[in-house]
């Protein structure tokens, strides 16, 4: 029998990410020897929306560079993992079982929120892997239920990696970026505090203020002007099943930040 392994939340970050060494890419570099090797990878990635949850069947997933504007060595990068159409066809039963519909898309590859913190993790890239799209108009609830139905994957081998970011606003990152703020500028108290916020909870297990985050913790609203970046943590609590622990903590441009969280 395979070991448990993790739930994880891990925020992904600008794409530049994937060449910059910076801390978070220093620490996703190292993610895969922290964990024993999954057999299979389901990626809940925030770069992924459907009216209803859909996993991809594909047998061979394409690189998707779904971002403008950056250099041209991002759109070289190629993550090519074969597809997990087995393990799709398993989150499909799981999903019935707790009642939750979810659609198959037979040609979906890997949006910039799996494959680039992957490629960091597990760049021999052998590793079969499929993505489960989220649903912002159902809320933070439904993310975690989703979350608590995928949670017996952890029992069969299968790491679920979900992926977005702690804070998420792109106006100040973009603002600061252009105003030369440099990656490792000095973040807002803002950032500090939403980031110091979901640390205390989650550490504690306190999830039921994770799910009313945009009531409870000061300057959501700034945080997370939309909030599908921050739904996959969700998802990984759901399948941890109680409270989380950090494995990494960093700012990028001031505001973005890099916290990731493991529920095992």
């Amino acid at each position: 029998m395979a070991s448990q392994l993790p739930s994880l939340f891990v925020s992904h970050g600008s794409p530049l990410m994937a060449i910059m060494e910076t801390p978070a890419h220093k620490f996703l570099a190292g993610l895969g020897a922290m964990f024993e090797k999954p057999s299979a990878i389901l990626c809940i990635s925030a770069h992924w929306e459907s009216e209803c949850p859909t996993v991809s069947t594909v047998s061979l997933p394409e690189t998707i560079h779904d971002f403008g504007g950056f250099p041209d060595a991002l759109y070289e990068m190629r993550y090519p993992a074969p597809g997990a159409p087995d393990l799709a066809e398993r989150v499909v039963a799981l999903m019935a079982g707790a009642d939750l519909p979810c659609d198959r898309d037979p040609g979906r590859g890997l949006d910039h929120g799996a494959w680039m913190p992957l490629l960091l993790g597990y760049p021999d890239a052998d590793i079969p892997v499929t993505q489960l799209s989220i649903q912002p108009y159902l809320g933070p609830a439904h993310q975690f239920a989703v979350g608590q139905a995928l949670a017996p994957l952890r029992d069969e081998g299968v790491l679920i990696f979900c992926s977005g970011s702690i804070t998420h606003n792109l106006g100040d990152v973009f603002q600061r970026r252009s105003g030369g703020v440099p990656v490792d500028g000095p973040s807002p108290d803002w950032a500090v505090e939403f980031e110091a916020w979901v640390l205390d909870r989650v550490e504690g297990g306190r999830l039921h203020d994770i799910l009313n985050y945009q009531i409870l913790a000061p300057h959501a609203a700034m945080a997370h002007p939309r909030d599908e970046h921050f739904l996959p943590l969700l998802t990984a609590a759901g399948a941890g099943g109680g409270a989380g622990h950090a494995l990494h903590r960093s700012f990028e441009w001031g505001s973005l930040g890099m916290t990731t969280f493991a529920f095992d």
